[in-house]
Formats: structure tokens, sequence, C-alpha cells
């Protein structure tokens, strides 16, 4: 059961990513640390809804 979420940066808050996550093993949001272009540096990424 995989379902496309959005990650968006924490800083600047602009929705970036798209990528999939399996309900079953992570149904809590998920974060990352990946590249934002508006911010130019590696921040963490949280899923939106």
């Amino acid at each position: 059961m995989r379902v496309k979420v959005k990650l968006a940066c924490a800083d600047c808050k602009q929705r970036n990513y798209d990528s999939m996550k399996n309900k079953r093993n992570n149904p809590e949001r998920i974060e990352m640390r990946k590249y934002c272009k508006f911010c130019k540096a590696h921040t963490l990424h949280k899923e939106t809804k």
C-alpha cells in the first residue's frame, strides 16, 4: 500500500520533492534531509498533507 507524498522544506516551507512511502511500515509522517534550491542548503524536509 504505497502512497505518493510531498516533502516541504522545514525552513522556507516550499514543497520541493515528491516521494513514495509505505503506509503500513511508516504510518507517521516521514522526514528526510534533502537539498532545497530556495535555501541553497541541505535542510530537513517533512511530509505535508
